[in-house]
C-alpha cells in the first residue's frame, strides 16, 4: 500500500470517527404506554424565524394564554393585546402540549399543518425547529419519499415528541420537556440549564454514555407545583412547571410556581378586562396578600388565598395563623393592590389546616419509576450510515 492510499484510508477513518457519529446519533426517547391517560408536557422550540406569539400558538394548535403563562411573559395587558408581540429568531420558547398514548407510545398527534404552494416536507420540518424530522412527517402521513408530492391546501399531521413518566422524578412532581440539542451543547450544559444532573438525564433518556449530538431530542425533567392538595372548588388540578405561571378563573388569577420551594402562589393577574371578588371579606387583604404582625411570642400571620371559581365568581379564604415562626427576611408584597403589607416566602397558597413555612427538600437519587423506553434513531440517518460506509469501502477498494 503506497502513501497515497494510506492518506485516503486515514481520511475515511477520520470521517467515520468524527462525521458519522453526529449523523447516526440523532436520537429521541420513546415512552411505551397502555393507557388513555394524557399528561401535560413541554416542547423546547427554537424559533427558526421571527414570529408573533399568536403565530406560534397557531403553529402548534395551543391556547395563547397557556403559551404566555408557560413562558412567564409578564404583562398588565389583556391576553388578546399581547398576541402581536414579536419574538425574534433563535428565541427559545416553551410550548405546552398534551401528551396522550397513541398506538402504544407517547406522542402528540394533535398538531396539523396546511400545505402552502412554497412548502416541501423538509421546509415544514425546519419550521418546527428540529422537533420532528422530514422522515417522521413522511412516515406518519404516508408521503412517498421518491417524489415528496404535497397538495396545496392539504392538511398533514405533525408528530411531536413527548413523555410523561408518571409525572414524577425522584419523588417530585415533574413535567417533562422535549429538548432539541443545539450545536456546542453537552449533556452537562443541558442538565445545568434546567436544574438536573448528567446522571439523571442519562437514566431518563437511556443513554449508554454521557454524550449527545446536535439534533438529539432529550426528555428533560422540569420540577413543578401542583394544586392537588389545596382543596380548590370547581377547579381542575393545575400542574405548573417551576419558573412559570398558570392563568385561571377567566385569566383573572395568576398562579406562580417558585423555582426553589415548589409551592403555588396565586395573585390577581392584571391581565383580564374585568375581575371581581378578589378581596377577602372583613379584611383589607386581596388574593395573594400576606400580612405579618410580629409579637413577643412569634408572628401572627393573615393570608388571603385563592380557593377556586365558578363562572365569574372567585372563591377566596382569609386564613389566620397565630404565633408561628417569623420569617428571617420579610419582603414587600408583590400585590399591587396593597403594597404596604408584608409577604414572606415560602407561604404560598397554604392548606386550610396549617401554613407552609419551610420549603421541602426534594429527595435525591435516581427514580426507578420511568419504566421501559425505547431509543428511536431517525430512519434517514440509518440510510446515510449505510450509504457512506458502502461508498467509502468501494472508493478505497478501487484505489487499492
Amino acid at each position: 500500500m503506497n502513501s497515497h492510499q494510506e492518506q485516503v484510508l486515514s481520511l475515511l477513518l477520520f470521517m467515520i470517527i468524527t462525521v458519522l457519529p453526529s449523523i447516526s446519533q440523532s436520537r429521541s426517547v420513546i415512552e411505551p404506554c397502555s393507557t388513555s391517560h394524557s399528561c401535560s408536557s413541554l416542547l423546547s422550540y427554537i424559533l427558526p424565524y421571527d414570529s408573533k406569539l399568536s403565530e406560534i400558538a397557531f403553529r402548534f394548535h395551543v391556547d395563547l394564554s397557556n403559551l404566555i403563562s408557560t413562558n412567564s411573559i409578564n404583562s398588565t395587558l389583556p391576553v388578546p393585546s399581547i398576541s402581536n408581540q414579536i419574538l425574534h429568531a433563535k428565541t427559545l420558547v416553551k410550548v405546552p402540549i398534551s401528551c396522550p398514548c397513541v398506538d402504544g407510545i407517547r406522542r402528540s398527534m394533535s398538531t396539523t399543518y396546511t400545505v402552502r404552494a412554497v412548502d416541501t416536507v423538509d421546509s415544514i420540518s425546519i419550521s418546527y425547529g428540529g422537533l420532528v424530522s422530514a422522515q417522521q412527517i413522511r412516515s406518519v402521513n404516508g408521503i412517498d419519499h421518491a417524489n415528496d408530492t404535497l397538495m396545496i391546501g392539504e392538511s398533514i399531521v405533525i408528530p411531536l415528541p413527548c413523555t410523561c413518566f408518571n409525572g414524577a422524578n425522584n419523588g417530585v412532581k415533574t413535567v417533562y420537556m422535549s429538548y432539541v440539542v443545539q450545536d456546542g451543547e453537552s449533556l452537562k450544559s443541558v442538565a445545568e440549564r434546567y436544574g438536573s444532573s448528567v446522571v439523571d438525564l442519562e437514566d431518563i433518556n437511556e443513554l449508554q454514555q454521557p454524550y449527545v449530538y446536535p439534533g438529539d431530542v432529550l426528555s428533560v425533567p422540569i420540577s413543578a407545583c401542583s394544586s392537588a392538595s389545596l382543596n380548590w372548588y370547581n377547579e381542575t388540578i393545575l400542574v405548573v412547571p417551576n419558573g412559570s405561571y398558570a392563568l385561571t378563573a377567566s385569566n383573572c388569577i395568576k398562579c406562580l410556581c417558585g423555582p426553589n420551594d415548589l409551592y403555588l402562589r396565586c395573585v390577581p393577574s392584571g391581565m383580564a378586562v374585568s375581575c371581581s371578588h378578589l378581596q377577602c371579606s372583613k379584611s383589607q387583604l386581596f388574593i395573594g396578600d400576606v400580612y405579618v404582625n410580629q409579637t413577643t411570642k412569634g408572628c401572627n400571620v393573615s393570608a388571603c388565598v385563592y380557593r377556586g371559581h365558578s363562572g365569574d365568581k372567585i372563591f377566596r379564604s382569609l386564613l389566620k395563623f397565630p404565633n408561628v415562626q417569623c420569617p428571617e427576611t420579610p419582603v414587600e408584597s408583590t400585590s399591587s393592590s396593597s403594597p404596604n403589607y408584608l409577604a414572606f416566602p415560602p407561604l404560598m397558597s397554604p392548606s386550610p389546616t396549617s401554613p407552609v413555612l419551610l420549603a421541602p427538600i426534594p429527595a435525591m437519587g435516581i427514580d426507578a419509576s420511568h419504566g421501559n423506553r425505547l431509543i428511536l434513531l431517525d430512519g434517514i440517518c440509518l440510510i446515510c450510515i449505510n450509504i457512506m460506509l458502502v461508498l467509502g469501502i468501494c472508493f478505497v477498494y478501487h484505489l487499492i
